[in-house]
Formats: C-alpha cells, sequence, structure tokens
C-alpha cells in the first residue's frame, strides 16, 4: 500500500500530520521527514493522526520516540490518532501505549493541548 502523510498548523500553532497507508521500514523516513519538518519549524505540540494506518513496524515507532525525545527538552508533546486495533495492539504489547497519549479522534487529540 502506498504512504499518503500531509503536514498542517492549526491557528493554535500545533503541527498536525495525516498519515494513511502502511509505516514500515521503507515507508518510515518519509513520516520522519514531515515530523522534523514540523519540529525545524518551532512546533512544540504535534499530532500524528495514523486514523488511516493499519500496519507498523519497529522502524516507525523508532521514529515516533524520536520525536518525544526531540520535543522533551522543549516540553513539547507529541500524541497519536489510532483507531486500527492491530497497531493499538502494538503500542500495547511494546509498552509505548504508556509513552504516548494515543486517542480515538483528531478532535480529542487536539483537545488535549487545552
Amino acid at each position: 500500500m502506498d504512504l499518503e502523510i500531509s503536514s498542517e498548523r492549526t491557528e493554535d500553532g500545533i503541527a498536525v500530520i495525516q498519515v494513511t497507508g502502511e509505516l514500515d521500514l521503507y515507508t518510515a523516513p518519509s513520516l520522519k521527514e514531515h515530523l522534523l519538518s514540523a519540529l525545524e519549524d518551532g512546533a512544540l505540540k504535534v499530532v500524528i493522526d495514523m486514523s488511516g494506518v493499519h500496519f507498523i513496524d519497529s522502524s516507525a515507532l523508532g521514529v515516533l520516540i524520536g520525536g518525544v525525545k526531540r520535543l522533551k527538552p522543549n516540553d513539547g508533546r507529541l500524541v497519536l490518532v489510532c483507531v486500527d486495533e492491530n497497531v493499538n495492539w502494538i503500542f500495547r504489547i511494546t509498552g509505548l501505549n504508556n509513552v504516548f497519549d494515543i486517542f480515538a479522534s483528531r478532535e480529542e487529540a487536539l483537545a488535549s493541548f487545552s
């Protein structure tokens, strides 16, 4: 499956990265590129909307963890939107559900910054 990624900023300055497709060894660099671009633009609040993602592997998890590590020293925060049960299961078995705040909708994720 092809990967589609788009980025935008809300009026409140929250960076939202929408991801659709599979996040794996081959597509994780594209996610990293979008994430680093948002961080270089000064984003301290980031939502990765993975509501269209149905597969994620360790390389993509590494990109997400890297984003958290880059944001933490500046009191920034990265949250996820994830609805696929298989992807949520990966976060649970790796213990990363304790690292990331994971929401069922973009609206909930954005509201978490209030």
